[in-house]
């Protein structure tokens, strides 16, 4: 939210600055003074390397003590009720700044994007108005975790009272349901959040019950939870094409069945809430407790005990130093290593000084956040393009992409010095982002501990002891856990959605090989919109918090639109859709994920990327932002009444 002049506390502010990040802070000394020697020499930051802070800007200690200096007085002059010189740059001063505030060139295309989310950070949300008649549309959102938020939030602004069917007790989706050990974001948490609600967060990366906190606040704050029926689990859903009405088979936690009508359907159930588990021969047999990590027992401890992770990828990377020093014995069994990349304040808590920062200095927060989202966001993108000229397509597939993998292996190479064992196990061979990127959070500080073991020889069976290895060793356990993903490509499952002519969404699109136009919507599904589905996953980096947000918008768009019509069904094009996918298709041709060297979940059985958008982030805004209606067939209404609704 904007803030309003305030006194500060001599001493509080001189102690807070002395944490300050330089380059944020120049920003908003510039924005409050409007003097533009604070965007030149010698006040310029380096470039930032990685996701580092770079909280010093590279300036030497006598630069960095002028502008802590220049920042007091202008802090207090502020204080003191001097108007601030630019309260709402534009966007190309937005790219102007954010170029010199990260020392690297940003392109103008970004500008307003920015320039919205800040608004929106500013403001408590984007400037929406309530639609005339949206209150008789009725709405059903399956899910009440991040995209199911987003969605009822964007749409109680325009008018809409959705109905959200939430299986779990409680919001949160995925941070209700993962617990286990270590559990928490990849994604820097000032980021990892709604631009209409920020929080005071205790450490830089959130771990799950901050997380999960978070989002009860958000849907509370919102009025979001009063909207919710938990415990309820749609199990079935089916379009009436004579009534244009979707028909919603629930089941409630006494198990009994109820029916409701709706207008329309929002799916916000993820890619990342049906764990997958592999079958494995004997795993019935086993005598121990097992249970996949999405999976993991409240309270369940496992502190002296023998414990065996099968999976070697972000679940695990979480889960094993987390217990590393509690369980008796730890076998990490990997099917293939992971590049890992340096994150230096992964565990340590956001000071008072920096919390002060950011509640206190007008726009600090602002600024801090969007440095933060061109680090893990589109400034990537250029290096997961395929070069087809490049010479050494066997281990990269460009020269920015090389200079990843020669920084990473060094990074790998330091971490293990003292152990080649580990180290020949540890370095992959496919090209950085050819899987999922992921942070260490002393992994390896962990394989090197004495009670626990990196096994590569392959999990060829399980038996009531243990484990049997490929070589045929077997390895004793008491505790088996899965950290082996979720059934992202079979989208929507296990519901039964059945569209136009009783079409079923299996049918239409295998187990394998969901499509949808913008990962939103399908033909012969009227009125139906996905969130987080085909093509949305961010490969490259980012927070999906922003892309639910720009979903949220598009279908609240198209809803409004029904409403401003009177009801009748809505549906893309089939033309429009399936243009769409072709560019998806040809997009990802010429991205990472794309490489043969290495299996990922992001692609399925016939090699089509399923999971992963190729757009940039500032695409896919630009995409959805305002939906044109040209590509939608709008069917007027069988009746008079557009409100009927049984919920």
């Amino acid at each position: 939210m904007t803030l309003k002049p305030h006194r500060f506390n001599e001493q509080e502010l001189r102690a807070a600055l002395a944490e300050a990040n330089l380059p944020t802070l120049l920003m908003v000394m510039f924005q409050l003074s409007g003097e533009r020697k604070w965007l030149e020499e010698p006040f310029r930051p380096q470039r930032t390397r990685g996701i580092a802070d770079n909280d010093a800007g590279g300036f030497s200690t006598e630069v960095q003590e002028t502008i802590r200096s220049a920042a007091f007085d202008i802090l207090t002059e502020w204080s003191n009720g001097a108007p601030m010189a630019h309260p709402t740059p534009d966007a190309s001063m937005l790219v102007e700044m954010i170029t010199i505030c990260m020392g690297e060139e940003v392109p103008e295309e970004f500008g307003p994007m920015f320039a919205e989310d800040m608004r929106a950070m500013a403001e408590g949300g984007r400037p929406r108005k309530v639609v005339e008649g949206a209150g008789e549309l009725s709405v059903a959102i399956i899910g009440a975790g991040v995209s199911g938020i987003a969605a009822a939030v964007e749409m109680r602004a325009s008018g809409i009272t959705p109905v959200i069917f939430e299986k779990n007790p409680d919001v949160g989706g995925t941070w209700y349901e993962n617990r286990y050990p270590g559990c928490g974001v990849d994604t820097p948490s000032h980021v990892y959040s709604f631009s209409f609600q920020q929080r005071r967060w205790s450490t830089f990366f959130g771990k799950r019950d901050e997380v999960f906190a978070y989002m009860q606040d958000v849907a509370k704050d919102t009025g979001v939870r009063d909207l919710v029926r938990f415990d309820t689990e749609v199990v079935a859903a089916t379009f009436d094409e004579a009534a244009q009405r979707w028909r919603l088979e629930v089941r409630t936690a006494d198990g009994r069945t109820e029916q409701h009508e709706f207008h329309v359907l929002v799916t916000a159930v993820g890619q990342l809430n049906r764990p997958a588990v592999p079958a494995i021969p004997g795993a019935e047999t086993f005598a121990g407790t097992q249970f996949h990590s999405a999976q993991w027992p409240e309270g369940f401890d496992v502190s002296g005990l023998r414990l065996g992770v099968i999976g070697a990828g972000a679940s695990a990377m979480q889960i094993v130093p987390a217990v590393a020093d509690s369980v008796a014995h730890l076998s990490v069994f990997q099917r293939s290593p992971q590049w890992v990349a340096p994150s230096d304040n992964y565990a340590d808590p956001v000071s008072d000084s920096v919390n002060w920062l950011l509640d206190h200095v007008p726009n600090y927060q602002l600024w801090y956040r969007l440095r933060l989202f061109w680090l893990i966001n589109d400034r990537l993108y250029p290096s997961l393009r395929v070069d087809p000229e490049w010479a050494h397509p066997e281990r990269s597939i460009n020269a920015i992409n090389d200079g990843h993998r020669r920084a990473l292996t060094r990074y790998i190479e330091s971490e293990l010095a003292d152990r080649p064992d580990l180290l020949e196990k540890s370095l992959p061979s496919y090209p950085p982002f050819g899987k999922r990127m992921l942070l260490d959070n002393g992994w390896y500080k962990a394989l090197k501990k004495p009670d626990v073991e990196l096994i590569t020889d392959g999990v060829a069976s399980i038996t009531p002891e243990g484990v049997v290895t490929g070589t045929g060793e077997t390895v004793d356990l008491d505790v088996i856990v899965y950290a082996t993903g979720f059934e992202a490509k079979k989208m929507l499952y296990p519901l039964d959605i059945r569209g136009r002519g009783g079409v079923s969404i299996r049918e239409r699109w295998g187990d394998d090989d969901a499509r949808a136009y913008f990962g939103i919507t399908t033909p012969d599904f009227p009125n139906m919109f996905i969130m987080y589905g085909p093509n949305i996953n961010l490969g490259h980096g980012g927070s999906y918090m922003f892309a639910g947000e720009c979903q949220a918008r598009y279908i609240t768009q198209l809803c409004t639109e029904l409403a401003r019509r009177h009801g009748g069904t809505v549906e893309v094009r089939q033309n429009v859709h399936d243009d769409y996918n072709a560019q998806i298709d040809a997009e990802h041709a010429q991205m990472i994920w794309s490489h043969r060297g290495m299996d990922t979940w992001y692609r399925n059985a016939a090699g089509r990327v399923v999971t992963n958008s190729p757009w940039r982030v500032v695409d896919y805004w630009a995409m959805t932002n305002v939906v044109d209606f040209d590509e939608f067939d709008f069917e007027a209404p069988v009746d008079a009444n557009p409100a009927l609704s049984t919920h």
